[in-house]
């Protein structure tokens, strides 16, 4: 802790970055911005995953708030641009610091599952220390919220605007999933990534697998993922499916084979999967993070 406090206090008399962010318009009132397909590095700012937001009418609704402070605000700034409502809820599908960190930008309800408080709780101190290694002076005057509000309706209804909240896990324990009955906008958060090769850090492959099987029964007009350019598709959902199976089939036969994880990772990467961005980063984490599991599963 004392060292976190340290390299804020540093980096608080430095330059804000600047995202250069823009929101996308999907229709009247949802929007999201872009997140860039990349691991977080002084040259993004930790900008990498998609952060949407509904303009309800009294309200702004937020789906997650980015890698730090200064983005949180800066996206609130181009929020403001559109509309003068407030800002007045977030929600935070899960606990990965580039979904929950620009909290603190905002004086807003924030909601998330049990689970997802108690992680960021216990562990958003971890997170910023880990990100103010890698992406340094873009984390400057991060500090930790946490959520106050609990999720656990099916319905949330925010000022009279409803959406249906999925609880499913998969990609980690718990991945809540936003529906818009409204707009027929389905919010995946990190249980589909698009054309942007899935990270796996806390997975349970075969939930996330399942979890994916309940998105793809959904009839919605267009998808926001947690990674990836939004779609009015089926096909990432499908793709994530095919992604998963394959690691997990890799995995168990490698381990049958007595593969060590240099083996694994001289496999030829399969063409299916060729036009995902970050394969080879996000297959050799996924490989070392989970193999060994796959080992004590023959023992």
């Amino acid at each position: 802790m004392k060292y976190l406090i340290f390299i804020l206090l540093v980096f608080s008399s430095l330059k804000a970055f600047d995202y250069k962010l823009k929101p996308i318009k999907l229709n009247e009132n949802s929007y999201y911005f872009y997140g860039k397909e990349e691991y977080f590095s002084p040259l993004n700012g930790g900008d990498i995953s998609n952060v949407s937001f509904i303009i309800t009418q009294d309200s702004v609704i937020l789906i997650d708030t980015g890698s730090s402070y200064e983005y949180g605000l800066q996206i609130k700034k181009e929020i403001e641009k559109i509309t003068s409502n407030p800002i007045k809820y977030i929600i935070n599908t899960h606990h990965h610091p580039d979904h929950f960190l620009g909290n603190s930008a905002f004086q807003s309800d924030i909601f998330a599952t049990a689970y997802t408080k108690n992680e960021i709780t216990q562990n958003g101190d971890l997170y910023i220390v880990n990100l103010v290694n890698i992406v340094q002076s873009a984390m400057k005057d991060t500090k930790v919220k946490a959520p106050n509000k609990n999720l656990n309706s099916k319905i949330l209804d925010l000022d009279g605007y409803k959406l249906e909240v999925l609880y499913l896990d998969g990609h980690t324990k718990s991945d809540v999933v936003l529906f818009d009955y409204q707009t027929k906008i389905l919010y995946s958060a990190d249980l589909v990534f698009h054309k942007r090769t899935p990270a796996t850090a806390h997975a349970d492959i075969k939930k996330w697998i399942k979890s994916l099987e309940e998105l793809e029964k959904i009839d919605y007009k267009f998808l926001v993922s947690g990674h990836g350019i939004a779609t009015t598709s089926k096909e990432p959902i499908k793709e994530n499916i095919s992604y998963l199976k394959y690691l997990d089939e890799t995995l168990k036969q490698s381990a049958k084979d007595g593969l060590d994880i240099f083996e694994i990772l001289e496999k030829p990467i399969p063409k299916e999967f060729e036009s995902f961005t970050m394969f080879k980063e996000e297959f050799e984490r996924s490989v070392i993070n989970l193999y060994p599991s796959y080992e004590k599963d023959l023992k």
